[in-house]
């Protein structure tokens, strides 16, 4: 069953964003991920519970791959670049 990683951001230093964009990229599609959305355009319609900034939506063909790319020591330093360089709200559901 696929799994759906979803990712909320507020960017605090876009140069050290750019770089950590740049570098995940390659990482996600090696662990089988493939980015549904990035960033764009963003209609809130209720937010009662969230209120959005920046979404990525990425599938990867499994939990476990979702799970892998987060938790891989490849990742590690990547994820490093976005912790220092944004806030974040992670989340991974399985779905269709």
């Amino acid at each position: 069953m696929s799994a759906y990683l979803i990712v909320d951001t507020k960017i605090k230093d876009p140069e050290a964003y750019e770089k950590y964009k740049g570098l995940a990229k390659p990482l996600v599609e090696k662990n089988g991920g493939e980015y549904l959305a990035r960033g764009g355009a963003l209609h809130v319609a209720e937010a009662d519970l969230w209120s959005p900034e920046r979404l990525v939506i990425i599938r990867f063909p499994s939990m476990e791959q979702a799970r892998g790319f987060l938790e891989s020591e490849e990742y590690a330093p990547v994820r490093a670049i976005r912790q220092a360089a944004a806030d974040c709200t992670l989340s991974i559901v399985e779905g269709l």
